[in-house]
């Protein structure tokens, strides 16, 4: 990211980190199935190097620290020091290594277009939001989710002519579409107050619906929601640095969960065919952020700070070569201001996936939503 991060200015995005003592990060890995790809869609907890290809955007993290405990130690656009949460969620789900491509890598590679789709495609981009124009005016050109929808819309068109259109349509159905997104709403929300909480969380839900729904019109079926964590709890937002959580974000973000739920479970109710799981990840964040020694496999020693990164008056600066790194990564829930570390990403991603505990996630985890 070209520009300084600082508590004045709306964050990427802090992950939803889950930890809690029932699952550990030697889950079980879940078998290949003769089943559907997955589609990714969200911010830069999911982006696996979309902003990389993008002219003139400033959320970026193609450069060190970024990626030191990456395969090659390389820099690949994930916000994170190593794997990231889309990463983590489709190797336990089965049939990946890393996340699939992202869409904008496919498109500049025509040649491998139609074979890697049938693959699944990564569609997120860090800074991004629900709203069309959330993140553009603090990091320049992202891609919104209306704008990866459209993406999806040519993915969907190119299997339908590959496949023909009742294999094709059939593919999708059985397909998973992982969603992550809104934290950046929240973000601009906070810094702008356009108009009551109440009536944000109402806006940002009929968004949603729009979303949700047109996806469904192109063939998507089942739905893996990874609501809004405690974004007032990233070292960003704490000011002073290491001070008590910031109250509004978090506020709205349990207050956004509650509807989306809501929202989720009318569409179940009303669409033939929709099924859904929701991931309560404010409820994972708080659970290790409040009481980190009640969960014995999670060993971090340091849910405040940020591993890279330079204290400031105004905050965490920028993670770059440079800047201060702790030495010690699985120590710490945070990777940089805002994201969390390799380590916070992995067991996440087994309470996301294998959690049968309905506060972190209902109302089944995303492995049975993956076989339904």
């Amino acid at each position: 990211m070209a520009m300084e991060l600082s508590p004045r200015k709306p964050v990427l995005l802090v992950m939803y980190v889950a930890v809690f003592c029932v699952l550990t990060a030697s889950a079980k890995k879940v078998p290949v199935q003769t089943i559907g790809p997955i589609f990714i869609f969200g911010d830069s907890t999911m982006d696996v190097g979309t902003n990389n290809l993008i002219d003139n955007c400033k959320a970026r993290a193609d450069h060190p620290y970024y990626g030191i405990d990456y395969p090659g130690s390389q820099a690949t656009g994930r916000f994170s020091n190593g794997l990231n949460t889309a990463d983590t969620i489709v190797q336990l789900l089965g049939g990946y290594d890393f996340s699939p491509l992202p869409y904008l890598a496919l498109v500049n590679d025509s040649s491998n277009f139609t074979r890697e789709i049938l693959n699944g495609v990564n569609f997120a981009s860090g800074g991004a939001g629900l709203a069309k124009a959330t993140g553009k005016a603090f990091y320049g050109q992202v891609i919104s989710m209306e704008e990866q929808v459209q993406q999806f819309k040519a993915v969907r068109g190119n299997i339908t002519a590959f496949l023909g259109e009742s294999k094709g349509d059939n593919l999708l159905q059985n397909s998973m579409y992982i969603l992550s997104i809104g934290s950046n709403d929240i973000m601009e929300y906070v810094f702008t107050h356009p108009m009551t909480p109440e009536q944000f969380v109402v806006n940002l839900t009929n968004t949603y619906a729009i979303h949700l729904k047109n996806l469904y019109c192109k063939g998507a079926r089942k739905f893996g929601i990874i609501s809004i964590p405690p974004i007032g709890c990233c070292p960003i937002a704490r000011s002073p640095p290491g001070s008590a959580c910031s109250d509004e974000p978090n506020n709205l973000a349990r207050a956004c969960h509650a509807s989306f739920e809501s929202l989720l479970k009318n569409m179940s109710s009303t669409l033939k065919g929709f099924k859904y799981s929701v991931a309560n990840t404010y409820n994972m964040t708080m659970s290790i952020i409040t009481k980190p020694t009640d969960c014995m496999f999670s060993g971090f020693k340091d849910v405040k700070s940020a591993c890279c990164g330079n204290l400031t008056t105004l905050g965490i600066s920028e993670c770059k070569k440079g800047a201060h790194l702790c030495k010690y990564r699985d120590d710490y829930l945070f990777w940089d201001g805002v994201h969390p570390t390799q380590k916070a990403s992995k067991l996440a991603a087994n309470a996301i996936v294998f959690s049968q505990d309905p506060d972190f996630v209902s109302p089944i985890n995303f492995s049975s939503l993956r076989n339904a």
